[in-house]
């Protein structure tokens, strides 16, 4: 899984050390004031870099968002992956998937915050990049709906309009939870929330 690190490496400021302080003061900009309400001043402020080092990296505002949201995107689909291939059964594989990406979005709130109300009103290129990541993370569900079915754990299904209903309520707990003060929100809803995904297919023997 991509991490975020979020430490400065003092006496190893390199490209690459420069880009990603860039990049983590830009997810802390963002998840404060929104896309509209930051601006390149702000980052390069909150990076203690320079503007030079800044448009060196990223030719745009617009771009650095695009990178954080492409990297978070891809960071979660691809944890998400490992954990369920690492689990037998249905039922496991979706509390691992569950549980995965939980924990991913409560260490990185300000990325996603970023990911699912920073970029309101940005237009057709977000809505389109947005678009395809739920995309894979639909086709990640279906694929293992699909297993299920093929295996018997569950009944025939249709596995395309499931893996976007269940996507959408995942989507929609995870809002709440960024507008909600309660740090243990998460927690508190990954129980109600698989139980309400497992109802939605007949399970066989309640395994998958």
């Amino acid at each position: 899984m991509v991490e975020f690190d979020n430490r400065i490496v003092l006496g190893a400021d390199s490209k690459e050390n420069t880009r990603q302080r860039i990049l983590n003061a830009a997810t802390e900009v963002f998840s404060e004031k929104g896309y509209h309400g930051a601006a390149v001043d702000d980052i390069v402020k909150a990076s203690y870099t320079s503007k030079g080092s800044f448009y060196f990296h990223f030719p745009s505002k617009q771009d650095i968002f695009f990178s954080l949201v492409d990297k978070f995107i891809a960071s979660l689909s691809n944890s998400t992956e490992e954990a369920i291939g690492n689990e037998k059964g249905a039922f496991a594989k979706i509390n691992a998937a569950l549980e995965t990406v939980f924990k991913t979005l409560s260490r990185h709130r300000s990325l996603a915050k970023i990911l699912l109300i920073g970029g309101v009103g940005l237009g057709k290129v977000f809505d389109e990049r947005l678009l395809s990541g739920h995309a894979k993370l639909a086709l990640l569900i279906r694929g293992y709906l699909d297993e299920a079915v093929a295996s018997g754990a569950i009944e025939p299904t249709d596995t395309v309009v499931t893996a976007y209903a269940w996507l959408g309520a995942i989507n929609e707990v995870i809002i709440q939870w960024l507008y909600s003060d309660q740090a243990d929100f998460l927690d508190k809803a990954l129980d109600s929330l698989r139980e309400i995904l497992l109802k939605s297919i007949s399970l066989n023997n309640h395994r998958l």
